[in-house]
């Protein structure tokens, strides 16, 4: 289960403190330790997109989750670091049931996934019989479990599109992802979850306008569950943003674009963690927020001591029931049969 409490400012603060002050040699013994143990312990570390910097580059991968979890499966270790918020654990854990998946802090949940339960996703069932259930792969293994199919945010467009036109579809949990795939298909028979991740939510239409018209020359790089996707493709289509200079794109999807960019500058609304993957892979542009103050506290709450903990002493180990992780599996495993897996986010 995702126990997603918030810390407070003030914990997070105090934490912060301790190692953000460290000196050179104790990052370089931090790195070090952390290549140590994990050879000890027989670890593969997999950080996510948004993870803080630091994080990311102590990683043995990085990427959006499903993608992340698709490498735990294949790797030859025994057990799975996920740097990473809860979900994504989960999700390891089911497309690996044989290894141990430890996350830093266990706090660590989703305010997208944590929008709706599987006991609601029974009763919403109830209510459109019939209906196939596609879940976005940001929802927890109990969800997944009451799921036909699965989705990405690259490929939400392509599942949906696979399902008979005469099947009612529940799209859940994110509204703005939901209205972007229903937007695609011009499907009229798709309901709606009412859920949003409250850091791209929080990336809102002025934020996008006022980026813009600041940059007038900049691409932009919008994720599907922004708040101000819809915002975007309007200022498209009135020539006010050029739509050959407007991509929305999933977190894999920026990264594909940024690599062979040759844009001056380019504004990203996601989650800030984002930007560094963006700069490492192309450091010839620019990549600056939408909304400098989108981050989402529980990504940071994996901190560099709380990896050091989790490689040393395994704490916060994520398990899935058995009956759970079959049925979830089928409807990841379903979404891969239908076509390309996309990437998580």
């Amino acid at each position: 289960m995702t126990t997603s409490l918030a810390p407070s400012t003030t914990e997070l603060e105090t934490a912060d403190r301790a190692w953000t002050d460290w000196s050179a040699q104790q990052w370089t013994y931090w790195r070090a330790e952390v290549a140590r143990l994990a050879s000890e312990r027989d670890a593969v570390i997999l950080a996510h997109n948004y993870q803080r910097p630091e994080i990311q580059d102590v990683a043995h991968h990085v990427g959006d989750s499903l993608g992340l979890s698709r490498i735990a499966a294949q790797a030859s270790a025994s057990t799975i670091i996920f740097a990473g918020v809860h979900f994504m654990a989960e999700t390891a854990k089911i497309l690996s049931p044989d290894k141990r998946v430890v996350i830093p802090d266990a706090r660590a949940g989703c305010s997208l996934a944590d929008t709706v339960t599987a006991d609601q996703l029974r009763g919403w069932k109830a209510e459109h019989p019939g209906a196939a259930v596609v879940s976005y792969v940001n929802t927890t293994a109990e969800v997944k479990a009451e799921t036909d199919v699965c989705c990405t945010s690259a490929n939400a467009v392509e599942v949906v599109s696979s399902i008979p036109s005469d099947t009612e579809v529940l799209f859940l949990p994110d509204m703005f992802l939901g209205a972007h795939v229903k937007r695609m298909t011009q499907r009229d028979n798709i309901h709606i979850w009412l859920g949003e991740c409250h850091v791209h939510a929080g990336i809102s239409p002025q934020n996008l306008v006022q980026a813009v018209r600041d940059n007038a020359d900049a691409e932009l790089y919008i994720h599907p569950e922004c708040g101000c996707t819809t915002s975007a493709l309007w200022l498209s289509s009135t020539g006010d943003l050029p739509s050959e200079r407007t991509h929305i794109l999933s977190t894999g999807g920026m990264l594909e674009q940024a690599r062979t960019s040759t844009a001056g500058k380019v504004l990203v609304a996601t989650e800030i963690g984002m930007l560094h993957q963006l700069r490492k892979v192309n450091a010839h542009t620019e990549f600056e927020p939408v909304n400098p103050q989108a981050s989402c506290r529980f990504m940071k709450m994996i901190t560099p001591p709380k990896l050091i903990t989790a490689l040393r002493d395994g704490n916060d180990e994520v398990t899935v029931e058995e009956d759970i992780a079959a049925r979830a599996r089928s409807a990841v495993m379903r979404m891969i049969e239908i076509g390309t897996p996309g990437s998580g986010e």
